[in-house]
């Protein structure tokens, strides 16, 4: 099966949803910098551009390094939200982890109050980079230390761990037989690509560690989970809606897949979040908590309430973003020469989606 015949038309392609003009998806655009608790994908800062549409509200937020073609699949995400609506649910709720980024031990019971009671899951951040690009030192003892204080507090919790594809295959087959002790539900990502996932995979299951591995930044293009599956590379997938098209795109790729997913955060605004949640209440099946709880990580969001999970879920939003709070957007507005950058990032996604009628 290909992902061709499975995948509903990207906004602009021949029978696809209407793709609105540069001037409709900007009308009532406004770029937001949410100041963020703790140092969370080397930023303290993340920055949006929130749309208006006849349907809602939609977030346009690809991270900064990327280019015209990848934010093209974010902005056919934010073009479903707030020009076409979302899928109803099949669910009233979903579950959510708690995230803790890579702070010392001694920091995480505070981190983990952040998000209240009835934490049942926690995905916990290890294998962080400095800015020369290496290993931070020391930060093998301090992974270890990190997910053994989550669990020395949350003794029931499903604990799994985030790498970022910050480990060399070695390093992570190191790494997580040395923590087969904590019971990992499973590693997210813990190498690039999808073979030395594969190889990852084999050699822990040959030195008898059972720990899931997740297959995350290898699962960016429509064709990735197929090929994940294929490989053997991974026992489930981390699908994330901005980066996969939107709703009803990522729920067909995971179909095509036939692999379990855990629906994940880009680390968006509570506009944002609702999307995630908007998918995984739409999903037949969701075996594992969302890693949807990272608006627990802001100082300041847009919309009151937050969405912020309440005893460890996050109720499914409906078709529709919630409404923004206009004095919390008026509060991290971004200012004019940002809001310029996020217009062209606007546009050059645009012309990507156009080029494909």
């Amino acid at each position: 099966m290909s992902a061709a015949t499975v995948l509903p038309p990207l906004p602009g392609a021949p029978g696809g949803p209407h793709l609105p003009t540069v001037e409709e998806l900007l009308d009532h655009a406004v770029a937001v910098s949410l100041p963020m608790t703790v140092r969370f994908r080397g930023t303290t800062r993340r920055e949006a551009l929130l749309l208006r549409g006849p349907a809602g509200w939609a977030e346009f937020s690809p991270f900064p390094e990327y280019g015209d073609q990848e934010s093209s699949r974010w902005l056919a995400a934010a073009i479903e939200a707030g020009w076409q609506g979302w899928p109803e649910a099949v669910r009233d709720a979903v579950p959510v982890n708690a995230t803790v980024p890579a702070v010392e031990a001694s920091d995480v019971e505070a981190v983990l109050e952040r998000y209240g009671d009835g934490i049942a899951a926690v995905k916990v951040k290890v294998a962080e980079h400095g800015p020369g690009g290496g290993l931070v030192p020391g930060s093998h003892s301090a992974d270890l230390a990190r997910v053994r204080r989550v669990r020395e507090l949350l003794p029931e919790a499903a604990v799994r761990v985030d790498a970022n594809m910050g480990w060399t295959p070695e390093q992570a087959v190191e790494m997580l037989a040395e923590l087969a002790d904590v019971r990992l539900e499973y590693a997210e990502q813990p190498v690039p690509g999808i073979e030395q996932l594969a190889r990852v995979r084999r050699e822990l299951r040959e030195r008898g560690v059972d720990t899931r591995i997740a297959a995350d930044e290898a699962v960016r293009k429509e064709t990735d989970p197929l090929a994940v599956a294929a490989a053997g590379a991974a026992d489930l997938i981390v699908v994330k809606v901005q980066p996969l098209g939107g709703v009803r795109r990522a729920a067909a790729i995971v179909q095509a897949a036939g692999l379990d997913a855990v629906v994940s955060s880009a680390l968006d605004t509570s506009v944002g979040l609702a999307g995630g949640a908007a998918l995984a209440a739409h999903l037949p099946r969701l075996p594992f908590a969302c890693g949807l709880g990272t608006g627990a990580l802001f100082a300041q969001d847009v919309c009151d309430p937050a969405w912020t999970p309440a005893c460890g879920v996050l109720p499914a939003p409906g078709v529709s973003a919630p409404e923004p709070d206009p004095m919390l957007v008026d509060a991290v507005r971004a200012d004019a020469e940002t809001h310029a950058w996020w217009e062209q990032r606007v546009r050059g996604a645009h012309a990507v989606l156009a080029a494909q009628g």
